[in-house]
């Protein structure tokens, strides 16, 4: 008998599950609390549990997170990258970041971001991007989106840490695996286990102009992080191959209709290539296009990959594009470096580098 994965279940898919065993809620809150709020290695280690209870999820249901094969610090001091392997023989990369607290808010001096997989490997190609550029594997089930996050929990935990906010800017495109993607965020947004927050969570999309739109008529408070890249059709099909299905008006028209819905800010990634995409034109054509819209651009200096030979822009050519795009009342961020040296950082994830 195969066991079932029991990260892949919500509380209410549990609660269905045992109550035909009858199984009260009683048990299957010591279960769900366990697992999410002790981070329970196995069914043993939750408490309260009757035999008979304990029997029949130990012969149906495994508690099991990707194991490390590779750990990886980075020589920045805030970055550890894992490589973790799935119970296929698949492998997947997860980040966690740390970050020093506001000088004005001395209660935050640490603060921990886990960036996650949602796909092994990637079927968007963007051509800067080491995901990209290793093809698409398969799609990552909710229980192993979600078994990152214990994972990452039970790392922080050995130093009395916990996880503030999760990107999910791993490998893979987000919504491209959608319907595992926002059953992992209702399990650890649900307030009887991790009980995270959804506004600390930021979802990253290359730009399918249908799922932006699904995203906006489902109503989960997450963050939405649109990868842009280029202001015209032909300068964004050439690093990101979607563009070609989906020119840029359907994308910013499904951008605007999300910001509508939801009443939200969007962030727009922009990873600035010295010389192709950091213009002074494009950085017009990219305050024009997001005029009026509630935007933020995130600009990221390219990292290096092995399959590209572009070369990030340098400081004062990333100053003059966040003038250009203040001129247009675009608020804009640059994003910090962080783990390149252990390729961790964005658009270098590969499962083996």
């Amino acid at each position: 008998m195969v066991k079932q994965e029991i990260y892949n279940l919500t509380y209410g898919e549990l609660a269905t599950a045992l109550a035909q065993r009858n199984i009260s809620t009683f048990h299957v809150d010591r279960v769900w609390q366990g697992l999410y709020r002790n981070l329970a290695h196995s069914f043993h280690d939750v408490r309260h549990l009757r035999d008979d209870v304990l029997e029949h999820l130990r012969g149906n249901y495994r508690v099991s997170v990707p194991k490390i094969v590779k750990a990886q610090r980075s020589s920045d001091g805030f970055t550890q990258k894992y490589l973790l392997a799935l119970d296929d023989g698949r492998e997947i990369e997860t980040v966690i970041m740390r970050y020093t607290g506001r000088r004005d808010r001395p209660e935050d001096t640490l603060r921990f971001t886990a960036c996650i997989s949602t796909q092994a490997g990637c079927a968007m190609g963007c051509v800067f991007c080491a995901t990209g550029q290793m093809g698409f594997q398969r799609h990552l089930t909710a229980g192993e989106i979600v078994g990152q996050i214990v994972f990452v929990q039970r790392e922080l935990q050995k130093n009395g840490h916990e996880l503030r906010n999760i990107v999910l800017m791993g490998m893979g495109e987000p919504l491209h695996n959608y319907d595992n993607t926002m059953k992992a965020i209702d399990i650890l947004t649900d307030h009887k286990g991790l009980a995270l927050a959804p506004r600390r969570i930021t979802l990253s999309t290359v730009g399918l102009p249908h799922g932006i739109r699904r995203l906006a008529d489902d109503g989960r408070p997450i963050n939405l992080a649109v990868s842009l890249h280029g202001a015209t059709d032909a300068e964004r099909a050439a690093l990101v191959p979607p563009a070609r299905r989906w020119p840029l008006a359907e994308l910013i028209e499904a951008c605007r209709y999300y910001a509508a819905q939801r009443e939200r800010r969007i962030f727009f990634e922009w990873t600035l290539i010295a010389y192709e995409n950091d213009t002074p034109e494009q950085a017009h054509q990219l305050g024009q296009l997001l005029q009026g819209m509630a935007a933020h651009v995130n600009v990221i200096p390219l990292n290096p990959t092995d399959g590209y030979d572009g070369r990030p822009s340098d400081p004062a050519r990333v100053k003059a594009f966040q003038a250009i795009l203040k001129s247009y009342g675009l608020p804009s961020t640059v994003r910090q470096r962080r783990g390149i040296d252990i390729a961790a950082g964005c658009g270098q994830l590969a499962a083996g580098s």
